[in-house]
């Protein structure tokens, strides 16, 4: 067979993203801390980009309206029409176009030791009130805790810092979750040299400290008691059957009769299964809703955008038309030109996620009707597709949107992928019901159950078919694991050892 050499043209469609499609989509599926974060960099690193502190007032143009057109339909024809279900993958392959560049001296160059000013210290309080009310503030962490009394122990370098380690590994709960054998392979030490330095680490306060299970907390506490004899001891091995109160196991294994199970099960419930929990942690952060849904006059449902969690910006074209007339090299004019253009097109890409926001936002509670007015039980099975064919936009759009978003409604603060469930099929061909409904209506069964009167799941499952539902027994069975609910076995254990109703919502 020959070889040759030949020219051809061929046309064809490939999918090409810009940066700016790619910035666009990728604020879809931020959050509102992390858009707020976002937005902060950017206001760092162009400066033709200012806060809007104003509180009402339009933006300024820029400079091109038709440039500005042209970018809102290709970003509006590109989020209806195209498949970025795959865009995570972008930035793989595309280096981020608003890279930081480390500034020299900033990295790579350690201090010298002489420097006392590099080392670590409390917060600087000299004529800063703020500081000052920061370390009043501050609670001390229990990793704080440990390492001041690790200061004063006395070992050597090599037991601090196999010391150091475990601490490290300590979780907010006092719990230590680092393997031993895998920690001694890291540091280079035997195995019982580790294990005898843990020793050492759960005798600091508070007591229980480094346990690496419930069952070895509750015996360092009950040995600072002196409680913790050999029935005691058997007894802990064995808190699975505490949990199913299996009294009658128990009194078998541990060689004591019912009242002495009685005993230890009270001594055990004055001990801290948490002992790290009382030390202060990472301040949780409240979720703040991205759209509010409010009952209008006319009994609709009133759907907007929460203003606080949306950033105002503005381009400043003036300061732009005063220094593109006096740049004079070819760089610093691109340079000015690309600011613009970024600038633009952040401006529009912003607008552009809150309007998507704001058409996703009111599709669900179009959809949802029926839930924010009579509550759980009337959640309708819904899907992406449903929601991206109703507003005209793509389903990797909608999902995207949905990510990290919540919505504030009558019935409280829900994330907006909590509306998107599977739906059951009904018996009588009629309306689908929803998995979640489903679910709630299994935890009110469970929860107004009688003690003479236990329902196993076949039970359970005969009760939803009588009301239409065609839900199997083993899809009953991982709802209520899903809610956490025990076993019919168990539950009955349960309402004949304690007197008081048990609820598991």
């Amino acid at each position: 067979m020959a070889l040759a050499q030949r020219l051809e043209m061929r046309q064809g469609q490939s999918l090409v993203m810009t940066p700016q499609l790619q910035q666009a989509i990728k604020l879809l599926q931020l959050s509102n801390l992390e858009l707020a974060d976002y937005v902060t960099q950017e206001l760092e690193r162009n400066p033709l980009l200012e806060r809007d502190d104003r509180d009402s007032g339009p933006a300024e143009e820029p400079p091109s309206a038709a440039e500005q057109s042209s970018a809102s339909e290709t970003l509006d024809s590109a989020l209806t029409r195209e498949d970025y279900s795959r865009a995570e993958d972008m930035d793989a392959s595309h280096e981020d176009m608003y890279a930081e560049r480390e500034t020299p001296g900033e990295a790579g160059s350690a201090a010298p030791l002489a420097d006392w000013t590099t080392l670590r210290s409390g917060p600087r309080i000299d004529g800063d009130e703020s500081a000052l009310e920061g370390a009043l503030a501050s609670a001390v962490t229990l990793k704080d805790h440990l390492l001041d009394q690790l200061s004063i122990a006395a070992l050597d370098g090599e037991a601090r810092l196999i010391a150091a380690s475990i601490i490290d590994a300590v979780d907010e709960a006092g719990y230590m979750r680092a393997d031993i054998e895998e920690m001694a392979a890291r540091l280079g030490a035997p195995t019982e040299r580790v294990l005898a330095v843990l020793k050492t680490v759960q005798g600091f306060e508070p007591t229980g400290v480094a346990a690496r299970d419930l069952a070895e907390c509750l015996a360092l506490q009950l040995r600072e008691k002196g409680r913790c004899d050999p029935a005691m001891e058997t007894f802990l091995q064995h808190l699975d059957m505490v949990a199913r109160r299996d009294i009658a196991g128990l009194t078998s294994i541990c060689g004591v009769d019912a009242e002495d199970i009685a005993d230890m099960i009270a001594e055990i419930r004055t001990l801290t299964p948490k002992p790290g929990l009382a030390f202060g942690s990472e301040p949780v952060q409240p979720v703040v809703p991205d759209v509010f849904v409010r009952e209008a006059v006319d009994g609709g449902w009133h759907v907007e955008l929460n203003s606080d969690t949306l950033p105002r910006l503005l381009v400043n074209a003036r300061y732009y038309s005063k220094v593109s007339s006096s740049a004079r090299d070819k760089d610093s004019k691109n340079y000015l030109t690309e600011c613009l253009n970024n600038a633009n097109w952040l401006v529009k890409s912003l607008d552009q996620r809150a309007r998507t926001i704001m058409k996703v936002a009111s599709e669900i509670v179009r959809q949802q009707d029926g839930f924010l007015t009579y509550g759980v039980r009337h959640l309708r099975p819904l899907n992406l597709r449903t929601i991206a064919d109703a507003i005209g936009m793509h389903e990797s759009t909608v999902s995207r949107v949905t990510s990290n978003k919540y919505i504030a409604t009558p019935r409280g603060v829900f994330e907006l992928k909590y509306f998107f469930t599977a739906s059951i099929q009904s018996l009588d061909g009629g309306e689908s019901h929803s998995a979640e409904a489903v679910r709630d209506r299994i935890r009110e069964m469970i929860d107004n159950e009688s003690a003479a009167e236990i329902l196993s799941d076949d039970r359970i499952v005969a009760l939803l078919t009588a009301d239409g539902v065609n839900i199997a027994r083993r899809t009953v069975a991982k709802y209520r694991e899903a809610l956490r609910i025990p076993s019919s076995v168990e539950r009955r254990r349960l309402k004949h050892c304690e007197s008081a109703p048990i609820s598991y919502r």
